[in-house]
């Protein structure tokens, strides 16, 4: 399976996880519903942006979807990928609000 097969794989399984359809997917993401199809068929590649776009409403990362290691030797790499991409969307309450939730969990751990 090459890459871009091993992609569409994945898609096609997070959808399958999210309960999501290709159209739905298509809508949410600014691409055509016959781009979802190449892309989860393996036929085609998406820009960068789609790419990002498609990882979001997944709720994974690009990296995840390409099946690249994230950088990252702790658990958090994902987490943190997923807060930093979520934040471009977040209003700047929201963001503090997750701050001050983080804040609030290591001290109760007594970090």
């Amino acid at each position: 399976m090459d890459r871009k097969q091993e992609m569409g794989a994945r898609i096609a399984n997070l959808l399958k996880e999210r309960g999501m359809t290709q159209k739905e997917l298509a809508a949410n993401v600014g691409a055509t519903e016959a781009a979802i199809s190449k892309y989860v068929k393996g036929e085609r590649e998406p820009r960068a942006e789609i790419l990002a776009n498609i990882a979001t409403v997944l709720h994974t990362t690009s990296e995840a979807l390409l099946g690249m290691e994230d950088g990252t030797e702790t658990p958090f790499g994902t987490v943190k990928a997923l807060c930093a991409r979520a934040a471009v969307d977040m209003t700047q309450d929201e963001r503090n609000e997750l701050i001050l939730t983080i804040l609030q969990a290591t001290k109760e751990k007594g970090l």
